[in-house]
């Protein structure tokens, strides 16, 4: 995507013909590794296959990971540019959904409010005020089939523009279950979350505070594990492992002592994450460390969805109520001999034998 300077990122409402009848609304899954927007008609009900308008990608937008104006100048440059692709302009947008990685506490949904509200993204004819919770994104950030719906619970008396801030966990829920905000999620990509709602609104999560803090299971935990693997193994700490070799010819490295400047080169999590693929090719080669590594990980992610479950009670008082499990994320996708969403179903299977485990409905993805 390309970056702007200043206002230039709006530039192209000067040529946007008048706005739809009923206006749009914009639907944001901020992650670690990239943002995606998606626009839609603000029509109630929506039509059976979802109009999208339009779908724009980014980068990263949270900003424990990239810091706050990197995270900002994302959210607001894949919103100008879903608009752009709808040949819509911000008079159109009437409510405006952000579901961001790094929204852990109240004060964090305030941060993102008060970008926006400090830069002129969305306040162009409207007056931004009374945050009220008047709209649900059912995850529609991704690719829809046919069959597939979206609900929007919408509620507009003002004609202003409503925000609604909260968890990425949230549309991932929803992405399982197209909208009823029931059960476990579990996002395990660049980090990870496993996050829980019952029927009458509470809420509990485990993980999720970042590779600081532990998110082992996550993607940043496989590769950081893997890379502390070699540096061990080359000091004589540790066994010898294959992921020396792997790692270091696809980064073209001659030494496990180059791994150290180029770890350290970017803070990036994203880009120690990419690393999983090379983790798992090797554990599928047979060998014992990366296998070690990844067994840890598939436990790590059970136990995160334990802790949330038992806290919540969703498996009720006997241990064995049906409740749905969403598996959301990339280090969740099978390969050819290891799949670590299926192994961690196996260790929570054993525990919550009333789990269902769900893909999402509709993905995040082109």
């Amino acid at each position: 995507m390309k970056r702007y300077r200043n206002g230039e990122i709006w530039g192209f409402e000067s040529q946007v013909p008048p706005s739809p009848d009923g206006g749009v609304v914009l639907g944001v899954d901020g992650g670690t590794t990239s943002t995606v927007c998606v626009c839609l008609p603000a029509s109630c009900p929506l039509p059976e296959p979802l109009p999208v308008l339009s779908r724009a990608v980014g980068g990263c937008s949270n900003h424990n990971s990239v810091g706050e104006n990197a995270a900002r100048e994302w959210l607001e440059e894949v919103m100008a540019q879903a608009l752009s692709e709808a040949c819509c302009s911000r008079s159109s947008v009437r409510a405006v959904c952000l579901a961001v990685s790094g929204v852990n506490h109240p004060s964090d949904q305030q941060r993102i409010i008060n970008w926006l509200r400090q830069a002129p993204a969305f306040i162009h004819g409207y007056d931004l005020v009374d945050w009220l919770f008047i709209l649900l994104i059912n995850s529609f950030v991704g690719k829809l089939g046919d069959n597939e719906y979206v609900g929007i619970l919408w509620r507009d008396k003002t004609n202003k523009v409503t925000f609604y801030v909260e968890n990425d966990a949230v549309a991932a829920m929803a992405s399982g279950t197209m909208g009823k905000l029931y059960g476990c999620v579990l996002i395990a990509g660049t980090g990870t979350i496993a996050y829980g709602f019952t029927e009458d609104g509470k809420q509990a999560r485990a993980a999720g505070a970042g590779p600081v803090l532990g998110d082992w299971g996550s993607g940043y935990g496989i590769a950081a594990q893997a890379l502390t693997a070699v540096i061990r193994a080359h000091d004589g700490r540790g066994p010898q492992t294959k992921l020396t070799k792997n790692i270091l010819d696809m980064f073209e490295l001659s030494s496990p002592d180059e791994l150290i400047g180029w770890t350290y080169a970017d803070s990036s999590w994203a880009r120690i994450a990419a690393l999983v693929p090379t983790v798992v090719s090797t554990a599928e080669d047979g060998d014992e460390v990366a296998n070690k590594i990844l067994y840890d990980s598939v436990q790590e992610l059970a136990d995160s969805i334990i802790a949330v479950v038992k806290r919540l009670r969703l498996c009720g008082e006997d241990g064995k109520d049906i409740f749905p499990l969403v598996m959301v994320g990339g280090v969740l996708e099978a390969n050819k001999r290891w799949d670590i969403g299926k192994e961690v179903v196996k260790c929570i299977s054993k525990v919550f034998p009333g789990a269902l485990p769900i893909q999402p409905k509709v993905r995040n993805q082109p």
